[in-house]
């Protein structure tokens, strides 16, 4: 039996994107803390509430969102709803759902780390490359996204929703 190869140029994408992860990530993760004593899972969370409608969302569709486990995200939902940032309450919609929204502190907090946020990635990320390369970048990244998304792991699988009447079954 012969062992699987990879070209070359492809592990050599593959580590350089491994490498330019956790290069960006710790400078994020240093960055949130020193702003807004935030981790990154936090700071994605209050994010995306920010930029949803209402600035609410239910749980599960921000853990399948933030490719994160549901407990874990519950867990992290909780550390910020003692800090005022976001509450939680039951779906008027489904009473086995749990609506997160942002509260005026969180949203005044994002807004806080945010500037220095996007200062790290111009400074790590984007200040080495062309428009054309962050272009180039953003297709690949995205292409790969989307494929990875249309059989994602449990955690970031969309959560079927039972429907309102009886099965036959």
């Amino acid at each position: 039996m012969t062992e699987p190869r990879i070209d070359p140029l492809r592990l050599q994408a593959y580590f350089a994107l491994m490498e330019v992860s956790g290069l960006l990530r710790h400078g994020i993760e240093q960055q949130l803390r020193e702003a807004g004593d935030l981790s990154t899972v936090q700071f994605q969370l209050l994010a995306t509430l920010g930029d949803a409608p209402q600035g609410s969302s239910r749980m599960t569709d921000l853990a399948d969102g933030v490719v994160y486990s549901r407990s874990g995200l519950t867990y992290q939902a909780g550390l910020l709803e003692q800090r005022g940032l976001v509450m939680r309450r039951p779906s008027p919609d489904d009473e086995r759902s749990t609506v997160v929204t942002i509260t005026e502190a969180g949203s005044a907090l994002l807004e806080q780390v945010f500037p220095g946020h996007l200062e790290v990635l111009d400074r790590v990320l984007f200040a080495p490359l062309t428009e054309a390369q962050v272009a180039s970048l953003a297709d690949a990244l995205g292409a790969a996204r989307d494929h990875m998304r249309a059989t994602p792991p449990r955690s970031a699988a969309p959560r079927r929703r039972r429907s309102a009447e009886p099965s036959a079954d």
